[in-house]
């Protein structure tokens, strides 16, 4: 694969103008997440000619606010899912290789603190093990607290029995989406971030295409398509509900979201580059505490929420609840003063009809694929493991449902997306972010002005103007919340990084950066409930 990036049509209104063009597209997915993504980069493949559109960035929902796991689902397997497990270890292996610098391998530790807890726990990894067959990252050992103590030097030694050690894998979310992005374009796709589709296009009683608004200009955009996907993630019901009462009909909710909330505290906490995992917390939850970019990340919550805020806030017995459970298996548990950024994601858990979906455990994880009487694909669930393989379901969904004519598929299987290959993608997520977080594009980056000027957490101006320029960076959040890292890994410094970060983007652009608004997001993501 070439090193070089795939630049946007420069200046956007070239974008926005090529995203009009077209007399009718093939497909046009709304929503810029995981699942819309990967629809749009694997219907590209197929050679259809595809649009994407989301009214914000990319990422800029529950798809930057994952746990950053790339995993096989243990506690489904525990709960007797074998097929979801299977599906998600598949799916975990071609991530892996098809990004091998956003997602890799990671040791993950379970200690055990009573007799029973490893030979029982360590049966079920032996059969993930299995599961996973020739796909597997390591093979699941038994640890005695000697060597347990080795991987998780900070881990409560009072009372420690030993441990089982296995593995799974990690990621950079928010990079890998924007890596999906551009792939898709690359492959063919049309895809547009701040462009908001505000209402469906229906003739007839079919759905034929989208009206947008491109949220930068206010221009208004028709998108004709033979068929629209939506992948909304949490808010694909209000989009459901367009399409129903242009119909005359109603619709029962599909999604009950869930808040996961995560708190980053410095590395020493954990002091390894070993994950901690707790498969079994007091209230029965799992408890996660994960090395990634030079910080670490403790979660997660399972919390039901009824509103649908694009900011989310956590609740304070959440926060509560996860430095509580922190303090159980850490010597040293962080203080609330010590919490880095606290950041949250909803999670669209599929609603089963008869329920009220009060009771997130009852809840569906895996995806659903619908298709209403007038042709509009809602797809929402699941995870970020296996949006490759919802993206195949949803394409299945479209031809079986007669509003594509089926073609091969499977390119996306083996298609190394982009920054993939080439020098400087052997590095560790673990570690802090760098030169080398742009895989086979750091060169690029690097020749582009400002390399050696720094604006604080390993940013250069260099990499703040190939966000704008080759990334679809448009603000100051786009920048430091998902190009990089900065907000989700240390908010109050990204926050002082803002104004610098501002007059680039600016620079680049001529727009209004919104600095401010990303300010005050900046001491939300600081602040903890009380």
């Amino acid at each position: 694969m070439t090193p070089d990036p795939s630049p946007l049509p420069t200046p956007r209104a070239e974008l926005v103008e090529r995203l009009a063009r077209a007399a009718q597209y093939d497909l046009v997915v709304i929503g810029g997440g995981a699942t819309g993504l990967g629809v749009a980069l694997d219907a590209a493949t197929r050679g259809f000619r595809v649009a994407l559109v989301e009214r914000a960035d990319f990422a800029k929902g529950t798809s930057s606010r994952a746990t950053k796991l790339v995993h096989g689902g243990v506690r489904y397997l525990a709960q007797g899912n074998i097929a979801l497990v299977r599906e998600a270890l598949h799916e975990r292996a071609t991530l892996l290789h098809n990004a091998p610098h956003l997602a890799q391998p990671l040791p993950f530790v379970m200690p055990s603190y009573r007799c029973w807890e490893a030979p029982f726990y360590g049966a079920g990894l032996k059969m993930y093990d299995a599961l996973a067959g020739k796909a597997g990252l390591g093979a699941t050992e038994f640890l005695g607290p000697a060597r347990t103590l080795q991987c998780l030097p900070t881990v409560q030694r009072q009372g420690l029995k030993g441990s089982v050690k296995y593995w799974d894998g990690q990621f950079d979310d928010a990079r890998l989406a924007l890596a999906l992005a551009r792939s898709a374009a690359r492959s063919g796709a049309v895809v547009a971030n701040y462009v908001e589709a505000t209402d469906l296009l229906n003739e007839d009683g079919r759905v034929a295409g989208v009206v947008c608004r491109d949220v930068e200009s206010g221009r208004p955009l028709t998108l004709r398509a033979r068929c629209v996907v939506n992948a909304t993630g949490v808010w694909v019901d209000a989009l459901r509900e367009k399409d129903a009462q242009a119909m005359g009909r109603t619709v029962a909710p599909l999604v009950a979201p869930s808040q996961g909330v995560h708190l980053v505290v410095d590395r020493d906490f954990l002091g390894s580059d070993h994950a901690l995992m707790v498969p079994k917390t007091a209230d029965g939850r799992v408890l996660f505490a994960v090395p990634w970019l030079g910080k670490v990340i403790l979660g997660t919550t399972d919390t039901p929420r009824h509103d649908l805020d694009r900011e989310p806030t956590p609740f304070a017995e959440e926060v509560d609840f996860i430095l509580g459970e922190s303090a159980r298996y850490l010597r040293r548990a962080p203080a609330r003063s010590e919490v880095r950024s606290v950041w949250v994601g909803l999670r669209p858990l599929v609603k089963p009809q008869d329920e009220n979906g009060d009771n997130t455990k009852s809840l569906s994880r895996e995806h659903t694929v619908l298709a209403s009487r007038s042709g509009l694909v809602t797809v929402t669930g699941g995870k970020w493991t296996t949006y490759r393989a919802m993206a195949e379901d949803v394409l299945q969904k479209c031809f079986s449902a007669g509003l594509l004519e089926a073609r091969k598929g499977g390119a996306t299987n083996h298609l190394a997306l982009v920054g993939a290959g080439g020098a400087g993608v052997h590095h560790r997520l673990c570690d802090a972010p760098g030169w080398h977080s742009f895989g086979s594009e750091a060169a690029a980056v690097r020749q582009l002005p400002g390399a050696d000027a720094h604006l604080g957490m390993n940013l250069t101006e260099a990499m703040v103007r190939f966000a704008v320029r080759h990334e679809y960076a448009r603000t100051v959040e786009d920048v430091l919340a998902r190009r990089w890292r900065a907000l989700f890994l240390d908010a109050r410094h990204a926050g002082e990084m803002g104004a610098r970060v501002a007059q680039i983007v600016q620079e680049e652009t001529g727009l209004d950066p919104q600095l401010e608004p990303f300010e005050q997001l900046a001491r939300q993501y600081a602040s903890l409930p009380t």
